[in-house]
């Protein structure tokens, strides 16, 4: 079986990735394959993030292997916080009350409140690059609801969710729509040659 390095070492990522691909292909994380530091995210996108974390791989290992990056793009702050998501609330780090705590601050008053999650994969196979694409279409809540989930999943609320926020649905549901899982089954609809 084909191993493909992710540039992750969350295990549910992984999880969600080796189960898209249906055993035909082996996901290990980075760490699996000898790299234990931090990949570098210092694009200026989130595709750039993408192909910068598959390139650092690929670059130590020579393995086949993939990188994801995730943006949440907010029409009326012109599609910020985008490449810096994960930072938003926090620039020195990962603090997703303070990210959430800023946007509901920005977002206050404004009418408009459609938003997107955007996710870009990089594949990196046989020494070619391919991307793929996933979006979550939905609007940002005016306060945080439910319990479940991570990161923004409070105060996003997908569309076709009867008003739920993406904290209020069940993992199952959510991976089913979700940005991350639509590129990934993108790049397994590419690996295996079907819709998956």
């Amino acid at each position: 079986m084909r191993k493909l390095v992710f540039a992750s070492g969350n295990p549910g990522k992984i999880r969600e990735a080796n189960e898209i691909l249906c055993g035909e292909f082996e996901v290990i994380p980075a760490a699996a394959a000898g790299v234990t530091e931090d990949i570098p995210e210092t694009g200026a996108t989130i595709e750039e993030n993408s192909l910068q974390k598959a390139l650092y791989l690929y670059e130590r290992t020579g393995l086949d292997c993939f990188a994801d990056d995730t943006g949440l793009e907010v029409e009326a702050l012109g599609g910020a916080p985008g490449v810096h998501t994960a930072r938003y609330g926090n620039p020195s780090g990962k603090d997703f009350e303070a990210n959430i705590n800023r946007l509901l601050r920005e977002m206050e008053g404004i009418e408009n409140r459609r938003a997107r999650f955007r996710t870009c994969v990089t594949l990196i196979l046989d020494g070619e690059r391919h991307f793929f694409e996933g979006i979550m279409e939905g609007q940002i809540a005016t306060q945080r609801r439910g319990n479940g989930g991570f990161g923004y999943d409070p105060v996003f609320l997908p569309d076709g969710c009867d008003g739920l926020s993406s904290a209020e649905i069940s993992e199952e549901h959510k991976n089913a729509i979700s940005h991350r899982g639509k590129a990934l089954r993108a790049l397994a609809a590419y690996l295996l040659g079907c819709d998956v």
